[in-house]
């Protein structure tokens, strides 16, 4: 592999690096969170971390000379941008990190939430967000996906941590966890790690930074990974991109929550917004199952003014990209913000009814409608089905 000319593309606060629509560079997540900024719809600032990156680091087993000192001005740029700072004690910057290939590839890759949270860092969290207890279920999130995900322990070992606590407290989801019970379950959690590894949690978020990025490289090669790219006939030698991106907070409260939806139904095809929102949580909560989110429309009546701000962005994302989109967002203290958007997987039925109905409404052409219908749906639609 050649010299690179540039390893760290940052976007927010209305502007977006030069690429963004490139990617094969950024991946699927960093080009659509560099648009999404130029179409001025709300996204957290950050920065995105090249596929070249992950090619590099995948052969070689390092990072290439002078990746550190650009991500170095990366964070920086962020602190700036969020008006907080890593390992700051009255105001920590936190971030998230996340996969992102250049072909879609939901699920399939790792993310970490909360990066840069540590016991220096703690109360500042609790005083400047106002909750000892949010501040608590933030850092027993970081420790429990960072164990798993990065230090590669075993999961059920976790589980069954939260599960005694719960158990010992009477309560069955995570979000009605105590703050006593939350800070019985840190210690839990730290004694894992320590029993694991050897080593305590590590407390220094440039440390925890840069051992999540490898992670979430590390995580291409993931057996699950491997067989969708295999199932679905996508390259090995893509890479993913690593968005690095400044933290917001579903966990917050109850104006406060996470949500995943779709422009049409994926379903049947039909124009309206489609989802689920989960109040109080972070999106791992909906991925997990262990509560049962609302439909999104229910946001109407819970959030009335969120909602009123998500169903134009989500409109103007469908008509920029002239598709479907799957979108993910996160709303902190009645503040709304986006976090993805890709065009999105869709049921045969679903497939011919949006290409016929964008074609009446311009959206694309007859030939482009023609393109985006594969003959196996139409098989599928033609098959005998049950009407349930």
């Amino acid at each position: 592999m050649g010299v690179l000319s540039q390893y760290v593309y940052r976007f927010g606060n209305g502007v977006a690096d030069g690429e963004s629509v490139r990617r094969d560079l950024l991946g699927g997540k960093g080009a659509g969170l560099a648009e999404m900024t130029q179409l001025a719809i709300p996204v957290p600032p950050g920065f995105t971390i090249t596929t070249d990156v992950c090619r590099y680091w995948l052969e070689r087993g390092k990072h290439p000379a002078g990746l550190q000192a650009e991500m170095d001005s990366g964070v920086e740029w962020l602190e700036n941008i969020a008006g907080r700072r890593l390992n700051d004690p009255a105001n920590p910057l936190l971030v998230s990190v996340r996969s992102g290939a250049p072909v879609s590839m939901p699920g399939m890759m790792d993310t970490v939430l909360n990066v840069g949270l540590n016991d220096h860092c703690l109360a500042g969290l609790a005083e400047k967000s106002g909750s000892r207890r949010f501040a608590l279920d933030s850092y027993r999130r970081l420790i429990q996906m960072f164990g798993t995900i990065v230090l590669d322990l075993p999961k059920q070992e976790f589980d069954r941590a939260i599960d005694r606590v719960k158990s010992a407290h009477g309560i069955e989801t995570d979000s009605e966890l105590p703050q006593d019970a939350l800070e019985k379950l840190i210690s839990m959690y730290r004694e894992i790690v320590l029993a694991y590894t050897g080593d305590p949690f590590p407390q220094d978020p440039r440390e925890q930074l840069e051992m999540t990025v490898n992670a979430v490289f590390r995580s291409w090669g993931n057996e699950r990974a491997k067989y969708y790219r295999k199932l679905n006939g996508i390259s090995e030698k893509l890479g993913t991109a690593v968005t690095v991106q400044a933290m917001v907070f579903g966990n917050r409260g109850e104006d406060s929550g996470t949500g995943v939806g779709f422009t049409r139904n994926p379903s049947t095809g039909e124009r309206e917004i489609f989802g689920e929102f989960l109040p109080n949580a972070q999106g791992e909560d909906i991925v997990a199952g262990t509560r049962t989110p609302m439909p999104l429309e229910h946001l109407s009546n819970a959030m009335p003014c969120v909602y009123r701000e998500l169903v134009p962005f989500t409109s103007r994302l469908e008509s920029h990209y002239r598709d479907v989109q799957d979108f993910e967002f996160t709303v902190e203290s009645g503040k709304l913000f986006l976090l993805q958007t890709r065009s999105a997987k869709r049921a045969a039925l679903a497939a011919v009814r949006t290409a016929v109905e964008m074609v009446s409404e311009g959206l694309i052409t007859k030939h482009e409608a023609l393109e985006r219908v594969e003959p196996k749906s139409i098989t599928e639609i033609l098959s005998p089905q049950l009407d349930l």
